[in-house]
């Protein structure tokens, strides 16, 4: 999931393994998530991404100062995704707060430690059964 104000950025998904680093996006008022060596790239995150960050997550209070999470491992959620025109891309925390990645501070590196688990229904000689893929490749989930 990518926020709605970059579907105007060239985006692709997450892969398990690869190390993601905050950014703002050339043309856009939003921040989130592009590989290392794909800079311009937005990284599109399912919810349940379990991420490790090197230091504890910072993010933007405001303009003039920065905050800290207290922690480095954080899971990709999205708040109220029905809702139109606005920032729906956060990370959860043990502690159960959560933080857009729109205010995440840039430059913080994080290894993408796991992609979610997705259920996807199944029909088995005629019978419909419930099956539960990990989703490690994206290509496994297509």
């Amino acid at each position: 999931m990518c926020d709605y104000s970059l579907h105007t950025v060239v985006f692709r998904p997450a892969k398990v393994g690869e190390t993601l680093v905050t950014t703002s996006f050339y043309g856009t008022s939003t921040r989130g998530f592009a590989a290392k060596r794909e800079p311009n790239v937005a990284v599109c995150l399912l919810p349940g991404t379990e991420l490790a960050f090197e230091r504890d997550v910072r993010y933007n209070r405001n303009w003039l100062s920065t905050r800290s999470t207290g922690f480095s491992v954080a899971r990709f959620c999205a708040l109220e995704p029905g809702a139109s025109h606005q920032h729906h891309d956060a990370l959860s925390f043990p502690d159960g707060k959560t933080v857009l990645v729109n205010l995440l501070s840039e430059g913080q590196h994080a290894l993408v430690l796991q992609l979610p688990v997705i259920p996807r229904e199944q029909s088995v000689d005629g019978n419909v059964e419930k099956t539960v893929i990990l989703a490690v490749d994206p290509e496994l989930t297509a």
